[in-house]
């Protein structure tokens, strides 16, 4: 059963966890140094739980102590109450859903581990904003696909904006980083995967055209928004494929674009 502290000073340093979670460069550059990650609200607390994340402890208003108190009187990590006050001086910002949690990571699997059972991945270059991040994934685990594998220079999944866009999702869907680009790319088609790179190019297939869900392993290449889809991650795919677009739409945003995309790879859609 975890403590229930009462906390009124914002400089304690139990709280340290949760310093400044609106700056985003000191989270990306600390939170994958201490091995920790926020996850905000009920709902994301409970799936990170359920996912088998450690919790190093919580933050909690005073009127999320009963909404959280099978979860208190589960966890052994210190449980921190404080007034919304307290709560925005340290954060940053107004904590609306009143609970937020520092959890352990868990080490990342490998590409090769993910791809040894995996028949759908999602493969993102260089996708820095943290919504996108969320978005994608929370498409990701809505429509079947079994792993995602990240450029080296993508966005943390484990981000809170990431997290909490995704409701969880990120907790759902497997997911390990290239550590070479577009070099890994070999990596997903020698164990059998076709790379089909996602891009509104009037010379790339139409997706329906390409019917990727008769596929046997089918990996979806996705671009950052507005600029996509490198020339050299354009190069090492085995074909180019796009959404048909109407009234004049040129592309979509690329978490709109992933789901569509993430619809049209799955495999038990029907046949036209």
């Amino acid at each position: 059963m975890a403590d229930l502290i009462t906390v009124d000073d914002p400089d304690d340093p139990r709280l340290s966890d949760y310093i400044g979670l609106t700056d985003v460069e000191l989270r990306r550059r600390r939170e994958p140094a201490e091995g920790l990650f926020i996850a905000e609200g009920e709902k994301v607390i409970r799936r990170a739980r359920h996912a088998g994340y450690e919790m190093r402890s919580m933050l909690l208003s005073a009127k999320w102590v009963d909404v959280m108190r099978d979860v208190i009187d589960e966890v052994p990590a210190p449980v921190y109450a404080v007034a919304p006050e307290l709560a925005e001086r340290v954060t940053g910002y107004h904590v609306h859903r009143g609970a937020l949690a520092s959890m352990q990571r868990k080490p990342l699997p490998t590409a090769e581990e993910l791809l040894t059972t995996a028949r759908r991945v999602v493969v993102m270059e260089s996708v820095n904003d943290h919504t996108n991040i969320g978005a994608i994934f929370r498409s990701a685990a809505a429509l079947g696909m079994d792993a995602v594998l990240l450029s080296p220079d993508c966005a943390d999944p484990l981000y809170r904006r990431s997290v909490k866009v995704s409701m969880g999702a990120v907790f759902s869907v497997p997911y390990a980083r290239l550590e070479a680009w577009p070099k890994g790319l070999e990596t997903v088609r020698e164990v059998g995967f076709r790379l089909l790179a996602l891009t509104p190019d009037a010379k790339a297939t139409s997706i329906d055209e390409a019917a990727p869900h008769r596929l046997e392993r089918v990996a979806l290449m996705l671009g950052a928004e507005g600029e996509g889809l490198s020339t050299k991650a354009l190069m090492a795919a085995d074909e180019w494929v796009r959404i048909p677009m109407a009234h004049g739409v040129d592309s979509l945003n690329v978490g709109a674009a992933a789901a569509v995309a993430f619809y049209a790879v799955a495999t038990g859609r029907p046949e036209s």
